[in-house]
């Protein structure tokens, strides 16, 4: 393809970018922002103003990203009508040829960040499975993963709720991820992730295998908080001191809050809040956000039934497998997409096994879509 046509062809998929990113309603909701935190009041609340932050200036820098990329593209064009009169620059034109491709490429992933609650943030919570003090140092083990993830993304991470093993790791974990378009990739790592190690935990060194569940729901803006509606009269809320690691005691007054919705039996707790209220509205938030993803799953569900191709989600359905011995290699079981490089994997590079979930799931979009049109 000669370069006049690879211009064009840049040129198009950035009109098409600008038109799934609706640019033109980010910069209206980054204007709105923006008014709100010139408010004096505005840090008062320290939680929700970080977190509105945190989104302005992920917006503005979408918003720049898009200005770069045309910018460069301009560049190209010019450069292409000097070469008319200087053939030097053909190395400075393949090089911009090559960058504007590749920062399309980078906002091309944007677009399938498109559906409702992808640009939110998330609530996470792992439980260990089978496995027994394994299970629960790999749960450990996961909750670093994320972590360093989240840290390099510049989100941030507010642990709700834990239960420490007694010899090692977690049994469970809930926190918030708060940050643009936390949920969008996050949402790639629900299911069951399976190690395969030697146990440092086994005298005879022996190797063992071991589960965790990961569970991401979004969490609610308030439009949709407010739709989910929930009478006291199936609330059961109980009271317990808060604990700290090996289930020590971290404060003398009952602040520990767990929500039981009856109907559903979800059951909701969170102890890592100042005090008992806070607690309290913390865990309504993720009971909301629970109930709201149970409704769009249930939904789902019974649209699946109809065209046949429902399946329930089950401890042998893992969706990875992170094998340390007898060899190294991390493998997704739903993209095919693999590395022998484990130690950088446990390290927080996860991007490139959420980023070929989303192709996939854009495929696999299309596939349906395909087959309900013929």
């Amino acid at each position: 393809m000669g370069t006049s046509k690879q211009l064009e062809a840049l040129k198009q998929r950035l009109v098409e970018i600008r038109g799934v990113l609706k640019l033109d309603a980010v910069r209206v909701e980054l204007g709105r922002l923006e008014l709100q935190m010139s408010d004096p009041d505005f840090w008062s609340h320290p939680d929700s103003a970080k977190a509105t932050s945190q989104k302005a200036a992920a917006m503005k820098a979408e918003l720049e990203s898009v200005l770069e990329v045309e910018m460069g593209l301009q560049e190209l064009a010019t450069t292409e009508e000097l070469m008319t009169e200087d053939v030097s620059l053909e190395q400075e034109r393949d090089e911009l040829l090559k960058k504007m491709a590749q920062a399309l490429d980078q906002l091309e992933l944007k677009t399938l960040l498109s559906d409702e609650h992808d640009s939110g943030s998330a609530i996470v919570s792992l439980h260990a499975g089978a496995g027994g003090t394994d299970a629960q140092d790999w749960t450990e083990m996961l909750v670093r993963m994320f972590s360093r993830f989240i840290e390099k993304q510049g989100w941030t991470l507010n642990v709700l709720d834990e239960s420490r093993g007694e010899e090692a790791g977690y049994k469970s974990i809930s926190f918030e991820v708060t940050g643009h378009y936390a949920y969008g990739y996050l949402q790639s790592e629900a299911g069951v992730h399976r190690l395969v190690r030697i146990s440092p935990f086994d005298a005879e060194a022996m190797r063992h295998t071991a589960f965790a569940l990961v569970e991401v729901i979004p969490q609610l803006d308030a439009v949709n908080e407010a739709s989910i509606e929930i009478s006291p009269n199936d609330l059961r809320i109980d009271t317990y001191l808060s604990s700290g690691k090996g289930g020590q005691s971290v404060n003398t007054t009952y602040s520990a809050i767990r929500i039981t919705h009856i109907p559903t039996n979800t059951v909701v707790t969170c102890q890592n809040e100042r005090s008992q209220q806070q607690n309290r509205e913390t865990a309504m938030r993720v009971l909301k956000s629970r109930l709201y993803q149970r409704l769009v799953k249930e939904q789902k569900e019974k649209i699946d039934e109809l065209k046949g191709g429902h399946t329930s989600a089950e401890w042998g359905s893992q969706i990875r497998s992170y094998v340390l011995h007898p060899y190294k290699m991390v493998k997704d079981h739903r993209t095919q997409e693999e590395t022998p490089h484990t130690d950088k994997v446990l390290d927080g590079d996860v991007m490139p096994f959420m980023e070929a979930f989303l192709r996939k799931k854009q495929t696999d979009r299309a596939v349906d879509t395909d087959l309900e049109t013929t």
